[in-house]
């Protein structure tokens, strides 16, 4: 091979390797490129994920506290907080759109604490822009996102901001948005259970609104809307609680929360208050005549009465039925007795479609002045209110101070003659341990009824098992609402009460074999059973002196109106309606209850056996109050 070929072939050969290296020097710059790619979109992707992490903690949070006892305000603050704050917008707010009878208006209810409100509020002078009464405006973007039910982004923030500041001068929203790094404001329209609420308003220093960003926020908003329906379903639940379902009113149950720490507030400053007790007059006429229906809107016109004439620290309440009290603090009786002959002409004159006009009767008693025992005080009202309506009705009467005996003192110290001297020997060896719980208040003015019910329940324990402690204390406050019923005095209402605690003692004298036994009774036991009330009246109280004005009550308790009862088979009015009232009341009892011999009823099919004995074993006006009181649920 001659010099020129071996210079061509070391030239071709040169070549080959200049390709192979070119070749592989751009597959380096390829795989160079792609890496530089790779590196970019990780950090993108990371980037993304940090973004989404910390949207996802944020609500994370959020649902947290909604899901704890945290205050919707504290709730909705954390809101727009964490939006400006951790997710980088410049400002955030929750606007609630309003309406009164100047029309709709908006009210910033939440925002977020940073640089920019600061400054809008310096400009805008005081107030500020949190307190004031904003515009609402058909035209604005507010107005807008509710239409379209869509988010929208502006870039004209200085329009945004007029539509809802149009007093402000143009130079003014001009001074808030020149220099500042707010490109556009994202306004986020709110419902709350399908009703229009308000807006999610975000400042961002971004001109575009990416997909992204418009799905978060409207994860957020739905964040927002299910906070404030929460909240609003934590305060309806709230109100019911307290509130009476017909009128509004405080229920019952508020009411002697109430009265309980006014006593208190009443004993640390030696300040009297008042209680007017009101009973609407004729309302069984009414619905009679008129029919339920027009019942009720008797009742709520008495409310709605009650409500015009309430001072702010005023408590109005249904106790039930048609029964209402208003507890007055820090007023005197001569104060109080003003009021409720205000409250008086107020219902008087209240005109009702059909019905014509009502009436009501009133009664007034007060703490310190009647009596410093405030049970003595609501049983006064009560008597005051009943001494109302027997005097003529539609008038006010002012209580009587206590000078009696009260019918708890009577109960206990009957109890304690019974259980010391052991008159049953039954319970003897409950005897020591039932004293004590009589004798433990150290003022014998403040003896507790609960410990009357709660003896009345052992010793009721003991000839029938199955009896549910708290029974005796339902017996006794619904026979008190049967006999108000009946317009019966204090003394009688009272010998009611404590002949609920005693008619069925006597059976304490009886074979437990008897009373529990699960087969039917033959004549003799019955025989034998049939005594019990007089066995409780003649051997087991007669002698106690101060009771004898209740043991014609006990005697004649299954006393039948047609005459079929027993002992003394007397009949109609020869029978005390006191009696007649602890018959029922011990019948739908018995068959509500477990017994040896037969399951329990429901209170449904009790009443509808009640109804069916009505004029034989107690006359119809006495089934169809207890009805009316049953079906109410006034007890």
């Amino acid at each position: 091979m001659g010099l020129f070929d071996k210079f061509k072939e070391i030239t071709k050969k040169v070549s080959e390797v200049e390709d192979n290296i070119y070749h592989e020097k751009r597959d380096y710059l390829e795989i160079y490129e792609r890496n530089l790619q790779l590196e970019k979109e990780i950090a993108e992707r990371t980037k993304d994920l940090n973004v989404a992490n910390k949207r996802m903690f944020t609500l994370q949070h959020i649902w947290d506290m909604m899901n704890s006892s945290t205050p919707l305000e504290n709730v909705l603050e954390a809101i727009v907080n964490s939006t400006q704050g951790e997710l980088g917008y410049m400002h955030c707010s929750i606007i609630r759109k309003y309406n009164d009878e100047n029309g709709d208006y908006l009210h910033i209810i939440a925002q977020s604490e940073d640089g920019l409100i600061d400054r809008l509020n310096n400009i805008i002078g005081s107030p500020a822009i949190q307190t004031r009464r904003l515009t609402y405006s058909p035209e604005s973007i507010f107005a807008d996102t509710m239409r379209q039910q869509t988010i929208i982004q502006s870039k004209a923030i200085n329009l945004s901001l007029k539509s809802i500041l149009p007093e402000v001068p143009d130079e003014t929203i001009m001074a808030v948005v020149t220099n500042q790094p707010v490109k556009s404001i994202i306004v986020v329209p709110l419902y709350t259970q399908k009703k229009e609420f308000g807006w999610f308003c975000v400042f961002s220093s971004r001109e575009e609104l990416a997909a992204s960003e418009m799905d978060f926020l409207g994860l957020f908003a739905k964040q927002i809307e299910m906070a404030i329906t929460i909240a609003d379903l934590f305060q309806a639940v709230r109100e019911q609680a307290v509130t009476d379902a017909l009128t509004g009113l405080y229920n019952r149950r508020y009411f002697e929360e109430a009265i309980e720490k006014e006593v208190q507030r009443t004993k640390r400053i030696k300040q009297p208050f008042s209680i007017i007790g009101i009973d609407l007059d004729y309302l069984k006429r009414i619905n009679d005549t008129y029919g339920h229906t027009f019942g009720d809107i008797a009742i709520k016109t008495i409310a709605d009465v009650l409500k015009k004439n309430a001072r702010s620290v005023d408590v109005p309440a249904r106790i039930g039925g048609e029964e209402f009290n208003v507890l007055l603090p820090g007023v005197g009786s001569d104060g109080a007795m003003i009021a409720a002959e205000r409250i008086r002409k107020s219902i008087e004159n209240a005109e009702i479609d059909t019905i014509g006009h009502i009436t009501g009767s009133l009664g007034v008693a007060t703490y310190l002045e009647h009596s410093d025992n405030i049970e003595e005080v609501l049983e006064l009202t009560d008597q005051a209110m009943y001494t109302s309506k027997r005097n003529g009705r539609n008038r006010v009467t002012l209580a009587q101070n206590i000078n009696e005996t009260s019918w708890q003192e009577i109960a206990v110290n009957t109890f304690l003659d019974i259980l010391s001297k052991n008159r049953i020997p039954k319970a003897k060896h409950l005897s020591k341990e039932l004293c004590l719980k009589l004798q433990a208040p150290a003022n014998k003015d403040e003896v507790s009824k609960e410990s009357l019910y709660t003896v009345a329940d052992m010793l009721t324990k003991l000839y029938n098992p199955m009896h549910s402690s708290g029974v005796i204390k339902n017996k006794v406050l619904m026979a008190v609402s049967l006999a108000k019923r009946f317009d019966l005095s204090k003394a009688d209402i009272d010998n009611l009460r404590i002949a609920v605690l005693l008619y069925d003692i006597g059976n304490l004298m009886l074979p437990d074999e008897l009373l529990q036994k699960a087969t039917p009774l033959t004549d003799e036991e019955r025989e034998k059973i049939k005594n019990h009330p007089i066995i409780a009246a003649r051997e087991i109280l007669k002698p106690i002196s101060y009771i004898q004005d209740v043991l014609p009550i006990i005697e004649h308790h299954h006393e039948n109106w047609d005459g079929s009862g027993y002992p003394n088979k007397i009949s109609k009015e020869e029978i005390p309606i006191t009696s007649q009232i602890i018959l029922i009341i011990d019948e739908y009892f018995a068959l509500i209850e477990q017994r040896p011999y037969r399951n329990k009823m429901s209170g449904k099919d009790a009443l509808e056996i009640i109804k069916a004995d009505s004029g034989k074993k107690w006359n119809d006006t006495l089934v169809k109050e207890f009805i009316s009181l049953i079906e109410h649920d006034i007890v």
